[in-house]
């Protein structure tokens, strides 16, 4: 039994009950046609839209979050592989400074994308959700109060058809009726204002979710690229220093069998064989000049005293004017094609031994 003083009056309990037992007999009479009931389709409508309104905002409002849910996991996933890298990678590695750097900036951009989503699209659909329980209550309401009202239309007309009238009677239901009329009607106009201006601003409101973030997106991606052609140009960084540290000790070995086959030669390495200064058809051939040589790999010069080589390219090797200059791995030359139009080896250059094969 409910308690009373604490809210809930038991005058106020009887009018409650009384009033969904008046509700619950008119609904039942209206059932089985034995009293009209009051229609309204073009409200119907607008209670139709409103609820395929608001289920489609509801399920937008849980795909947003998925979304979000499955951007934070794929953050936590690339911090992970981010930490990954930067523990293996070596402090002598081509880059560390640079690819730490790399690191901190793709945590970051996974931070500002997230908080963006949530801070623009996600807290938009928050508050255009947050009026549609507040406005189903009036709905409910007013249909409340539309089976109240049909109940004292209903009841003041029986009387007035009756063969005893009551005038007292007439009069209280008369007054009832005008009261449950007024009620309905405050609730019937504010929704009829109010419902179809909710529908329309479903357009604007969709329109403002995904335009924020189509640009959250557009601006995350476009930053991500830039990382990542920057992780890109680390890595073929560090596979170059890898190639020449390998070329290098090739390089040495090569050098520790020609300094045993020079012994057996009577001339020194710096004047060029006779036989070799005239090659056929060639012609001259540089001052200083040991052997031709084939690019069999591009080599881009890091450094001015560095000779550019393209697949294919060959090279007219020369010896180092000066001995001791010579780093092992590493040979000095000019391009054939530029020899033999210019006749001057002024674009001279060294080059990585293991880049090139004798020809």
């Amino acid at each position: 039994m409910a308690e009373t003083g604490k809210g809930v009056t038991a005058g106020k309990l009887a009018i409650n009950v009384q009033k969904r037992l008046t509700r619950a007999q008119e609904k039942v009479l209206q059932k089985l046609g034995k009293a009209d009931e009051t229609r309204d389709a073009a409200f119907e409508e607008m209670v139709s839209n409103f609820n395929k309104q608001m289920t489609e905002g509801t399920k937008l409002q849980r795909d947003l979050k998925a979304y979000l849910t499955a951007v934070k996991t794929m953050h936590d996933a690339s911090r992970r592989l981010q930490d990954c890298l930067a523990d293996m990678y070596e402090p002598e590695w081509f880059g560390k400074e640079e690819m730490d750097a790399l690191a901190e900036d793709t945590d970051t951009l996974w931070l500002d994308y997230h908080q963006s989503i949530t801070d623009k699209s996600m807290s938009s659909m928050d508050t255009y959700l947050s009026q549609f329980p507040d406005i189903k209550a009036r709905i409910a309401k007013r249909d409340r109060k539309m089976v109240d009202f049909d109940s004292a239309r209903h009841h003041f007309a029986s009387l007035q058809k009756g063969k005893k009238k009551d005038e007292a009677k007439i009069a209280k239901a008369e007054e009832d009726l005008g009261r449950a009329q007024k009620i309905f009607e405050e609730l019937n106009v504010e929704l009829q204002d109010e419902l179809p201006a909710l529908w329309d601003n479903r357009v604007g409101v969709y329109v403002n979710t995904f335009q924020s973030l189509a640009g959250h997106q557009e601006k995350f991606h476009r930053e991500m690229s830039k990382l990542s052609q920057n992780l890109n140009d680390i890595m073929t960084k560090l596979e170059e220093q890898r190639q020449l540290k390998k070329g290098g000790t090739a390089a040495a070995k090569t050098a520790d069998g020609a300094k045993s086959e020079e012994a057996n030669h009577s001339e020194s390495a710096s004047s060029p064989p006779k036989s070799a200064v005239t090659n056929g058809s060639d012609g001259e051939l540089p001052p200083g000049f040991l052997y031709k040589v084939k690019a069999i790999h591009d080599y881009a010069a890091t450094d001015n005293d560095e000779l550019e080589l393209k697949m294919g390219d060959v090279v007219l090797a020369l010896a180092f004017d000066n001995p001791d200059e010579q780093d092992d791995g590493w040979l000095m030359g000019v391009k054939e094609s530029h020899w033999l139009q210019n006749k001057d080896i002024s674009a001279k250059g060294v080059f990585p031994e293991n880049f090139t094969q004798k020809v």
